[in-house]
């Protein structure tokens, strides 16, 4: 003989007495596989992180965690813009909620050839897709961490010869209305460094990029003008943040400069 089985108790769904909204819930740091198209035409194979947020009303006692892996699933690996905005209405429906949030942080890749001897080599590049939804209203924004070469123009300009160079981190996070290259965002970055740089280099190679970014001398303060002004000049883009932060290489610190027009 079977027993009636006692229903389940849905905790989360009950009510909540103190009255206080939180502005973020949900999960953070999960890994899952992804597919993003190159502008070469191909498409690159790799794993994000996401973290996928919701807003919860003062009367809940909690959301439900579970509806959060199972939309990333629901997807599989076809994640795209378009799919990335879907992701966002589907998840605010499905948690019966008034905002959500989405990060997707990815390693892309990029195979460049050496300036000279034309080596071919990979870079990799730290992407991150920010998706909010505010009633019913999407917004995108895409960010980029680009490896790039400062030369500094004041060492330079006093130095009988020579001039100190560093490593640096640009970060450009970019709200577009019509759609943008990931390539297209790192290749204005690093036009305006003094350098770009590469995976791998064969002396003649070493001896290009030196010579080129001693001639293109750029303080941390140039580089965020010279690219905010290139997104100024692009009219697919709707907002940005241009930050960079050089690992100075005569000091135990780092140079830092950030426009903000989001």
């Amino acid at each position: 003989m079977n027993m009636p089985t006692a229903p389940i108790a849905d905790v989360q769904n009950t009510k909540d007495t103190r009255q206080l909204a939180i502005d973020k819930v949900g999960i953070k740091d999960i890994r899952h596989p992804v597919r993003v198209q190159e502008r070469a035409g191909g498409e690159q194979h790799t794993v994000a992180n996401f973290n996928m947020y919701v807003n919860l009303p003062h009367n809940f006692k909690g959301t439900h965690m579970s509806r959060f892996v199972e939309i990333l699933n629901n997807h599989e690996r076809e994640i795209s813009v378009d799919s990335f905005k879907e992701m966002l209405k589907e998840m605010v429906v499905r948690l019966e909620a008034q905002s959500g949030h989405i990060e997707m942080t990815f390693p892309y890749f990029i195979n460049k050839k050496a300036p000279v001897s034309k080596v071919a080599s990979l870079l990799d590049y730290a992407v991150t897709f920010i998706g909010e939804i505010h009633d019913g209203e999407p917004c995108l924004l895409i960010r980029v961490v680009v490896p790039v070469t400062s030369l500094c123009p004041c060492s330079k300009k006093i130095s009988e010869y020579g001039a100190h160079n560093q490593r640096s981190h640009v970060t450009a996070t970019v709200r577009t209305k019509d759609f943008v290259w990931i390539e297209e965002i790192i290749d204005i970055v690093e036009q305006e460094a003094s350098c770009e740089l590469f995976g791998l280099l064969k002396r003649p190679d070493e001896k290009y990029v030196t010579e080129k970014a001693y001639e293109n001398p750029k303080f941390v303060e140039d580089i965020v003008r010279d690219i905010a002004a290139r997104f100024n000049d692009d009219k697919r883009i709707t907002g940005y943040k241009v930050e960079s932060e050089n690992f100075e290489s005569i000091h135990n610190h780092s140079a830092y400069a950030t426009i903000e027009n989001l």
